[in-house]
């Protein structure tokens, strides 16, 4: 397993469209989670998508323990490999909150996100997932998947009021990177 570098936004590779994983339960793809999981553990993220270190491929993490020091308000979310995610709005209801992101260190910013959402995809063996998620799980989710189409957080804010540095923002946080 290897921390990898996360790249930062500017570089090309993130504004790219992902293909969908083709193979699954490769030793290439298992080496890929692998790093990506020790790369989200080193800075304390609650998701990562292969683009973000440079990986073009359909491929997200996420998952938090009981607290994350970045998101010691949000409940936990549970570990989830998903490769080839689709996700769908469960209603038309959004949710504005505050995001952050390990490509975009140092900010955050109040994004609007659907509140309900099911997402489905599959494991890294290929198994099916399927499951509902709401709140800052149906976030996260939709943050990492966004990754996957070349989008980032920014190009989501409504209201750039509600934009700025960390540091600023939250005086006092232990946040040295976003996710």
């Amino acid at each position: 397993m290897t921390v990898r570098e996360i790249l930062k936004m500017g570089d090309a590779r993130l504004l790219r469209t992902a293909p969908a994983v083709e193979a699954f339960d490769t030793p290439e793809l298992h080496a890929l989670v692998a790093d990506m999981l020790e790369t989200m553990a080193a800075v304390n993220g609650a998701g990562l998508a292969a683009p973000q270190i440079g990986v073009n491929l359909q491929v997200v993490i996420f998952g938090s323990g009981a607290v994350n020091p970045r998101y010691p308000q949000e409940p936990p979310i549970p570990a989830t490999i998903l490769l080839n995610p689709v996700i769908t709005p469960l209603d038309d209801e959004e949710q504005v909150g505050w995001e952050g992101c390990l490509s975009v260190p140092g900010m955050r910013a109040m994004v609007p996100r659907w509140q309900r959402i099911r997402y489905s995809g599959f494991d890294v063996q290929g198994r099916a997932i399927d499951r509902t998620a709401d709140g800052f799980h149906s976030r996260v989710v939709q943050h990492e998947c966004d990754h996957l189409i070349g989008k980032l957080y920014p190009m989501r804010v409504r209201d750039f009021s509600q934009f700025g540095f960390t540091s600023v923002l939250f005086p006092g946080l232990d946040d040295n990177t976003d996710d």
